[in-house]
């Protein structure tokens, strides 16, 4: 084995003991939901798949990019195929009234006290691919070198940049292909793969008001900028619905705003958060020029003493997925779940960094959905418009009530991940292995 990451993940406390190595894949999922971890901070996360992966038999390399964890399995000639899976939580209060809920807290970036929940399905990604590197590990049906990537901080949009820069493609080998996969709330049982660009690009953005507070008696002798920001949150939706064209997919979302301490307080600033997905670079540099102008309008509106502090803070790019490398994968997804079980969702507005890892390695991207809803919820869905409709109603990712059923979704995406790998790393000359086009039932 070698360890070539600088920061060991920390011991555990005696109540967040984890699931014995080998653990029944239900029992490890629960367990990693009940004690989720923020970016940056997944130390016991890591050590659950460190030891895991460290029993397999894969040369492990630990805290890269903070708390990253990356196994290597190598297995004669053939490509090399990354397996990525993120690992963080979110700072949400958790309101699902399951028995294996969180209560876990945190310290976010700002130094604040916070509930933590993986209110967007990350347990159930590591718990995939932990199912995925126990199957393949044990299997002889494949030639090749594995690479299993657990990473750190996607809801940051940070960890994929922290591995890159941390030389995660000088410690191991650079992969022919990058796969992976999100949980999404529709039917489990199905999957979604779109070629091209798949998912959004997303830019978070802070801006901070600047007034002059005092006695809220007597606004008169003040300048309010909770005024400034409401009217900009109001005014930045019009970026979206006058001045971009129908055809074009922009997103403009204000998730967050602050201001005072007080109610007959004016205060002297007010700042509120905005997350703003996009597809086109020429659509993105438009919008984020207009919320500047926005903010600049409203302050110099109101008199303010300066303008308003708008500050870039998190920025990724768009995953878009090769299209050889997506048909490939899209075949081997057909042979697992059947051909009216893998849909095209068209591209998705949320975002992901995974596409950061494929461009610094210099390969394909393949970044399919993971159905997780319970089918039962939709015996009564007669059309895929109907099936739309239900996934309407249903708790999306990041919200407090977000819960994917987990079963089947775990085996399914244990299955989708060594399907997909499979597609790769197979030698159709090699003793055993699968003839393109044919299922190979020792991992079906």
């Amino acid at each position: 084995m070698t360890s070539t990451g600088t920061d060991q993940p920390r011991p555990l406390p005696d109540d967040a003991r984890p699931p014995a190595v080998g653990a029944p894949l239900g029992e490890l999922y629960r367990h990693l939901h009940r004690h989720p971890e923020l970016s940056f901070h997944e130390d016991a996360t890591a050590a659950i798949v460190a030891a895991e992966l460290t029993a397999l038999g894969f040369d492990l390399h630990t805290g890269v990019g903070g708390t990253g964890v990356v196994g290597v399995l190598r297995r004669g000639d053939g490509p090399t195929v990354l397996l990525r899976a993120d690992m963080d939580g979110l700072p949400v209060a958790e309101a699902t009234g399951l028995d294996y809920a969180s209560t876990a807290r945190g310290t976010d970036p700002d130094g604040r006290d916070v509930p933590v929940m993986h209110a967007c399905g990350h347990d159930v990604h590591v718990t995939c691919l932990v199912g995925a590197a126990r199957r393949l590990a044990t299997g002889d049906t494949w030639s090749g070198t594995l690479e299993v990537l657990f990473q750190p901080a996607e809801e940051l949009g940070a960890g994929a940049r922290a591995l890159v820069a941390d030389g995660l493609f000088d410690r191991i080998p650079p992969p022919d292909v990058v796969l992976g996969q999100h949980v999404a709330p529709f039917p489990a049982g199905f999957v979604a793969l779109q070629s091209g660009p798949a998912f959004a690009a997303q830019d978070g953005i802070r801006i901070t008001f600047h007034g002059r507070g005092g006695h809220g008696s007597r606004p008169d002798t003040t300048v309010d900028p909770i005024v400034m920001a409401a009217a900009a949150v109001l005014r930045v939706q019009t970026i979206v619905s006058r001045e971009t064209a129908a055809a074009d997919r922009l997103v403009i979302t204000v998730g967050s705003i602050h201001a005072g301490t007080k109610n007959n307080v004016i205060p002297d600033t007010a700042e509120i958060l905005i997350s703003m997905r996009s597809f086109d670079e020429h659509v993105r540099e438009r919008a984020l020029a207009a919320v500047t102008r926005i903010a600049e309008g409203e302050a110099a509106a109101a008199g303010a003493p300066q303008p308003p502090t708008v500050e870039h803070y998190e920025s990724f790019p768009a995953v878009v997925n090769d299209p050889s490398a997506a048909d490939r994968t899209r075949a081997s997804l057909v042979r697992r779940f059947g051909e009216q079980q893998v849909i095209s969702p068209g591209p998705v507005t949320g975002s992901e960094d995974i596409g950061i890892l494929a461009t610094a390695a210099g390969a394909p991207c393949s970044f399919w959905l993971l159905g997780g809803a319970d089918p039962a919820s939709f015996a009564e869905a007669a059309s895929p418009a109907d099936l739309a409709r239900i996934v309407g109603r249903l708790p999306s990712n990041h919200s407090p009530l977000y819960a994917p059923v987990v079963e089947p979704t775990l085996t399914n995406g244990m299955d989708a991940l060594v399907a997909a790998a499979h597609e790769w790393l197979l030698d159709p000359g090699a003793p055993g292995a699968r003839v393109h086009g044919q299922e190979d039932a020792s991992f079906l």
